[in-house]
């Protein structure tokens, strides 16, 4: 087995030791945003405002005219690996994915950057900014500017823009009993991320972390042009099981999942060992009581349901009948791995795990 030591990828200072946090792992546990965002003034009073905070959903669409709606995001964190291009690649890549998410096409993205200007060179911080812009680029988008401070940790994200039709807008919200629940990437992006900072990761494994958290979603773009799709969402930060349950509250539905859902290599070996991040264990606190495990289920298997996916895959709801579509439109975009691991229940908006 060859470990892939930091010290062999090429930089001045190790990004992540900048940071006490990194990628989608970052983001607050459900329960407290949810605290912080309780009584927060309603949306609804916007008549052009179609997807708003009300359903946690991935991006805002406000309606422009008749044949337009623009899609707007925003999404940044803290460094989950050291490598300056790699991280730029990982954040853009992930802050785009909140646009697919909506079955948009995205028009262009704004920096966000915030940098210890006295611990980190110009030429580190460039290499970020050229990462980030060269999956814009592949994207077919500019940044188009943006905005910098001088911050105590390394952050860098976007403000990404899209355009979609009215009436082929996605959201997280309109699941139907019955749906098919289909998942493009792998899970385990957090596991790795962790074993990358206690300097575990292996070749194969750091190779799994950067080609999964750097493959854009675009395949979200065409999703509203096939039938049978009734909700897309994007699983980041807090995990398989809290997105999931976010589907499941906006449509008033139950979801059953497999506890075997694709894994990155070599994670499932790491998750045996134990390694996991903090966010795991924050998400299952906060959204723990409303899923159902089934008995026995081993600690690392719930690890990897809970675990923070950094730029993680499109969790789609579509009727059964055109699921097999859907796969199949997944592997042509190159996610070879997309596999259907559930499907939505009438009843209380709950998670259940089935073996």
């Amino acid at each position: 087995m060859t470990v892939i030591s930091p010290e062999a990828i090429p930089q001045t200072i190790r990004l992540t030791s900048l940071a006490h946090g990194g990628g989608c792992g970052c983001k607050l546990a459900p329960a407290v945003l949810q605290s912080i965002l309780k009584g927060m003034p309603a949306t609804a009073a916007f008549s052009d405002l179609m997807v708003g905070t009300d359903t946690s959903d991935d991006a805002a669409v406000w309606r422009l005219n008749e044949t337009q709606a623009l899609v707007a995001t925003t999404d940044f964190f803290m460094p989950v690996v050291d490598d300056p291009f790699e991280f730029g690649r990982i954040a853009a890549t992930n802050a785009l994915s909140d646009v697919y998410a909506m079955g948009a096409t995205p028009i262009l993205a704004l920096a966000i950057v915030g940098m210890p200007i006295e611990r980190l060179s110009p030429e580190i911080i460039r290499r970020i900014l050229e990462g980030g812009a060269s999956v814009c680029a592949a994207a077919g988008i500019p940044v188009a500017g943006g905005h910098s401070i001088d911050s105590i940790e390394p952050i860098y994200g976007l403000v990404a823009l899209g355009l979609i039709h009215p009436d082929k807008v996605l959201t997280n919200s309109k699941a139907q009993a019955g749906d098919v629940l289909i998942l493009t990437k792998p899970l385990g992006v957090g596991v790795l991320s962790a074993a990358f900072k206690q300097e575990i990761i292996t070749a194969e494994g750091y190779a799994a972390l950067i080609a999964s958290t750097t493959q854009l979603n675009s395949v979200g773009r065409e999703l509203g042009d096939l039938p049978g799709i009734h909700a897309v969402t994007d699983v980041t930060g807090f995990g398989l099981l809290g997105h999931t349950l976010e589907m499941c509250r906006g449509a008033g539905l139950s979801a059953e999942i497999t506890m075997a859902p694709p894994l990155l290599a070599t994670v499932e070996a790491l998750a045996k060992r134990g390694i996991r991040t903090g966010a795991s264990t924050r998400n299952w606190a906060s959204y723990g009581p409303a899923v159902r495990l089934p008995t026995g289920l081993e600690d690392w298997r719930r690890d990897l349901l809970t675990d923070p996916q950094t730029s993680g895959g499109l969790l789609i709801a579509v009727a059964e009948a055109h699921s097999d579509e859907v796969l199949a439109l997944a592997r042509r975009h190159g996610f070879i791995s997309a596999a259907a691991i559930g499907h939505l229940i009438d009843g209380p908006p709950q998670v259940r795990v089935r073996s």
